[in-house]
């Protein structure tokens, strides 16, 4: 057993407080996220609408807010006007971005009910497409979705069966523009004018709209942070957020660098704010640029670009892509990088775990069949029933190993939440792949009395996951032995394990 990991909660040590849009998702058509995913008519649990009622209610238990919408690289192809009015007169269309045939079934109005049926806190998120269309289709999509009445496409809306506006205030700007693989892909310069146009207009037809400019599509391309000082250059006082993209897979058997990943998303996050704070102070603005997380996740991105290489498509409706299963090992790393997060709460407001159901998802459907939980859906699940409240300053000090990509580690990797009623959650890693961890955490001033729970995820086989036929191979269960005396917190975290420790 490892020397005990320490830190220390005090209420008056804080980072920030939790915006509810941390918990959000993604959908896109990519795969088989929409079509047998979230929408499949003739399903035996699908409602009116052709939505899986049993989706939803794993949604709904997952607890996502905000749901980005519908891309990801499809949006840089996408024509709104095939996704609105009677579903069987849509177009269909070649979708460059997946090499795929979308038949727009599913569209926006299908959307927003969707999000309805997940519940209140499900916020729409919508992407406008900068990469082969520009300010004038922005503007028509936002008149079509938001204008109550009397113009041509809010009353179109209205034909169509939707006499509501849509209320979308959250708005993406694109979509990782800065790639060559992204259809209409630009220069920084050329994107950031883009944006700026559009930008501008969209808060002339509603100055109250939240805008998410394009950041990296990850920290290490060529042209991270000159991608972010150029874009905000031109829209600081325009945009609210800029966003960041990131994705982590275990490359040739370095299972400690995988486990590590979230010294990369912290780096790239803390990167990113004082990019957006240097450029805020040439400026002399006192506005500050939050960050929208609005793709992170597990994905074996290098095995998914060799299948594609070998096995090119041929324009399928809704193919199987990127449907990993996902192992207990990426569900602890998956617990980690939701930490990251929450220990940059201050400054990321907005998140989105990519993508909901299906393609790299928490959730997995069959056609005509059940559907069930991934080993990733109880870390996403637990902090955003439990991580609501006010992130307090947490610097563990804990036992290190080295890794080859990131040099050394601390072991441990913590946070902890309070709620509004003096209740704190405790969400820790235990990295080592071999040994528990002893904790200690010294309790001053919260006037806390008592362990309400610790959930762990853990299993003696590192491989574990759930499946069609064993959909509950793996499901958190209660550690022994977590004691709360004389104002400290004694725990052991079982080896490669996210745990959640509840405190009342």
């Amino acid at each position: 057993m490892t020397r005990p990991a320490r830190f220390t909660l005090h209420p008056d040590y804080t980072v920030g407080d939790v915006d509810p849009r941390l918990f959000g998702s993604f959908v896109e058509h990519l795969g088989r996220c929409v079509y047998t995913g979230i929408h499949e008519p003739g399903h035996p649990s699908a409602d009116e609408e052709g939505l899986r009622t049993d989706v939803l209610a794993l949604v709904r238990e997952l607890g996502v807010t905000a749901v980005r919408y519908p891309g990801g690289n499809f949006v840089s192809g996408y024509k709104w006007e095939d996704s609105v009015g009677p579903a069987g007169e849509r177009p269909r269309r070649l979708d460059l971005a997946w090499r795929s045939t979308e038949s727009n079934r599913f569209g926006l109005s299908e959307y927003i009910a969707f999000l309805k049926k997940i519940g209140p806190q499900a916020e729409p998120m919508m992407a406008v497409n900068l990469g082969t269309r520009g300010v004038a289709e922005a503007l028509e999509l936002q008149e079509y979705a938001n204008h109550p009445a009397g113009t041509a496409l809010s009353d179109l809306r209205a034909a169509h069966g939707d006499k509501d506006p849509f209320g979308i205030r959250l708005w993406c700007l694109g979509n990782e523009m800065d790639g060559p693989w992204q259809t209409g892909h630009k220069t920084a310069g050329e994107y950031g004018r883009l944006a700026a146009e559009t930008a501008r207009a969209m808060r002339q037809l509603d100055p109250s709209v939240e805008l998410v400019a394009c950041g990296s599509s990850a920290q290490s391309m060529d042209t991270f942070a000159e991608w972010e000082a150029t874009v905000l250059a031109e829209t600081y006082d325009l945009v609210d957020y800029i966003s960041l993209h990131a994705y982590y897979e275990e490359l040739d058997g370095d299972r400690d660098s995988f486990l590590a990943s979230a010294v990369d998303m912290e780096s790239f996050i803390e990167n990113v704010v004082a990019t957006c704070d240097h450029v805020g102070a040439r400026l002399k603005s006192k506005k500050k640029i939050n960050l929208s997380f609005d793709e992170w996740n597990v994905w074996y991105l290098s095995r998914a670009q060799r299948e594609a290489e070998e096995n090119p498509l041929d324009w399928p409706e809704a193919p199987r892509l990127l449907e990993d299963n996902y192992s207990v090992t990426d569900a602890v790393v998956f617990g980690s990088l939701l930490i990251a997060l929450l220990r940059h709460a201050d400054r990321v407001t907005v998140a989105c775990l990519a993508q909901l159901v299906n393609v790299i998802a928490p959730i997995l459907t069959e056609p005509g069949g059940p559907a069930w939980r991934q080993t990733t859906f109880y870390p996403f699940a637990q902090a955003s029933r439990h991580g609501r409240g006010r992130v307090l300053d947490v610097r563990v000090d804990a036992p290190v190993h080295g890794t080859r990509k990131y040099g050394e580690v601390p072991l441990l990797h913590a946070t902890a939440v309070r709620a509004d009623d003096g209740t704190v959650t405790v969400f820790a890693v235990n990295r080592s792949q071999s040994e528990p961890m002893p904790l200690e955490v010294a309790l001053q001033g919260t006037g806390l009395t008592a362990v309400v729970e610790h959930s762990v995820l853990a299993d003696a086989d590192p491989e574990a996951r759930n499946t069609l036929t064993d959909p509950e191979r793996v499901t958190p269960h209660d550690a022994t032995g977590t004691t709360l005396r004389g104002g400290t917190l004694s725990a052991t975290l079982e080896p490669l394990s996210w745990n959640v420790i509840r405190l009342g």
